[in-house]
């Protein structure tokens, strides 16, 4: 299987998601910043629904990140959450990797697919996006295979606390019964 064209065909089949990331692709566009994804849940959840013949859960938020160095306040996130927000009433949270390494005590990021390298599971470490012909980018730092193979795997970049926070706060074992966890 080839996991890229797969996820393409389902992100292109969910109208939902398509709309999110126009919405997103145009935002990005105006403000001139070539380097987001929507990323996380966005696209993780849809895999493991799909692999589990699951009818496609809500996410909790749509997690679009970007990297620009010019502007990094949490203003300008809220902004453009709002902007969003007045497109589609999404579950918008838009967060700048250019500051994110100060909360995370991590050092200097240097692009959004850097920030998501340090994600403490390596199955969030993925973003879609539209390039400028309109066609779904994928990037998956860790590769697509762990994603499709149904683990929740610890990054080792990340603090181990944070992981087994996550791993205990969030349903992904009570909604996919096929996940396993491995250390």
């Amino acid at each position: 299987m080839d996991f890229e064209s797969q996820i393409k065909q389902w992100i292109t089949n969910d109208p939902m998601r398509m709309k999110a990331l126009d919405l997103t692709a145009q935002m990005f566009k105006e403000l001139e910043v070539d380097d987001w994804y929507i990323a996380a849940g966005f696209v993780r959840n849809l895999v493991w629904d799909k692999l589990h013949g699951a009818a496609e859960s809500v996410s909790d938020d749509i997690d679009v990140i970007y990297y620009c160095n010019e502007e990094t306040s949490v203003y300008r996130d809220k902004l453009i959450e709002l902007a969003l927000a007045e497109m589609a009433s999404f579950p918008w949270s838009v967060k700048n990797q250019a500051r994110m390494h100060i909360k995370n005590q991590h050092p200097a990021y240097t692009s959004a697919k850097d920030a998501m390298s340090y994600w403490p599971e390596l199955q969030t470490a993925i973003g879609v996006k539209l390039d400028e012909r309109g066609d779904i980018v994928v990037e998956s730092v860790f590769g697509l295979p762990c994603l499709f193979n149904l683990t929740v795997n610890y990054n080792p970049k990340a603090d181990e606390s944070v992981f087994m926070e996550r791993v205990a706060s969030k349903p992904w074992f009570n909604e996919y019964q096929n996940l396993s966890l491995e250390l």
